[in-house]
């Protein structure tokens, strides 16, 4: 697992990276999402800025997807799983042999 400011740092340069494809300015960017520029320049930065920036970004920058990776969808939920959970079956109990007089 990577440390904290690596993985920042690395989505940092994937949204800069993206805007340059997009002929963005940092400036354009931040109008058009409609954020501060110092929320654009942390982001590319790895140095963090609030989800609402980060998600007009990669709104503006058609990469809303990404989002998605981070919480896919349940496809089952764990409340359904322990009520279609099969009971646990126990050993039986031994009888006890009756004496022969």
């Amino acid at each position: 697992m990577q440390p904290k400011n690596e993985l920042e740092g690395e989505l940092g340069r994937q949204i800069r990276n993206l805007r340059l494809r997009e002929n963005l300015r940092q400036q354009e960017l931040a109008d058009r999402a409609g954020i501060a520029l110092n929320a654009v320049k942390n982001l590319e930065n790895g140095k963090g800025a609030t989800l609402h920036s980060l998600v007009k970004t990669l709104q503006i920058l058609n990469r809303a997807d990404w989002l998605q990776t981070l919480a896919p969808t349940v496809s089952i939920s764990p409340v359904q799983m322990l009520s279609t959970k099969r009971p646990r079956q126990r050993a039986s109990r031994r009888r006890k042999q009756e004496k022969s007089s």
